[in-house]
């Protein structure tokens, strides 16, 4: 198995609803801090948490001119995540090959 710098991280960070939510918008392009808390009913301290854990993962990078704040989607680091992914579905293709080969075939042995 492949060894996944940040893997854990990066789920940690999607495992929140409202993250996933920033994510999603972002993948439409950059926003402000204020157009990706706009949705939300929560305080902006609170949403900002959410802002610096996905900082932190390393999903999105920010950047302040005067007083806005914009957040850019780092597709780099969610390729981790498809990386990951893809990695869990040629194991599992393969388990069910080998089981469908033991199924349709009687002379297959174990």
């Amino acid at each position: 198995m492949a060894n996944h710098h940040g893997v854990n991280e990066v789920f940690l960070a999607l495992a929140d609803p409202t993250r996933r939510e920033v994510i999603r918008a972002l993948g439409r392009g950059p926003a402000s801090v204020g157009e990706l808390a706009q949705p939300f009913a929560i305080t902006l301290p609170s949403f900002m948490k959410h802002i610096r854990a996905l900082e932190g993962s390393g999903l999105i990078r920010t950047s302040k001119s005067g007083r806005v704040r914009t957040c850019v989607l780092d597709h780099d680091r969610l390729a981790v995540v498809a990386d990951w992914l893809d990695e869990q579905r040629r194991v599992w293709d393969q388990r069910t090959d080998r089981l469908e080969s033991l199924v349709t075939d009687p002379k297959e042995t174990r």
